[in-house]
């Protein structure tokens, strides 16, 4: 059975969304020329910000119910998505909302994954492993 490491997923989600909002104006202005609007497609940005969501809030219920049973991890995720948020209301400040953002997403999916390899037995009742 294959197993999905819902960290690693959701670093990557976190990673693609960044290459996403800082790079994608740099290199692809020309895709208005061909009628394709991503760089200041809102629907876009909300449907980025939704899948991060998903993915990060599985990944780190995941190793909370399971694995180290530490909130941490998820309070520091719910702040980047925050920040995320942040980013679509105040655009004039998009750069300097999105590194934390990033940098915040991605430090809760390392502390959860740094949780789960240390959880070598289980702490409560509910764990199944």
């Amino acid at each position: 059975m294959m197993r999905i490491n819902w960290d690693a997923f959701g670093i990557s989600a976190s990673v693609a969304c960044a290459i996403h909002c800082a790079l994608l104006p740099l290199f692809l202005t020309s895709l208005p020329v061909f009628g394709i609007e991503l760089i200041h497609n809102l629907l876009f940005e909300y449907i980025m910000i939704a899948a991060a969501v998903v993915i990060g809030s599985i990944a780190l219920y995941h190793g909370y119910k399971k694995h180290h049973h530490h909130a941490s991890p998820m309070i520091i995720f719910y702040a980047g998505i925050v920040f995320l948020f942040a980013k679509q209301t105040w655009h004039q400040y998009q750069l300097w909302l999105l590194i934390p953002a990033v940098l915040l997403i991605v430090t809760a999916h390392y502390i959860n994954y740094r949780y789960c390899k240390k959880a070598n037995h289980c702490h409560a009742h509910d764990c199944d492993h």
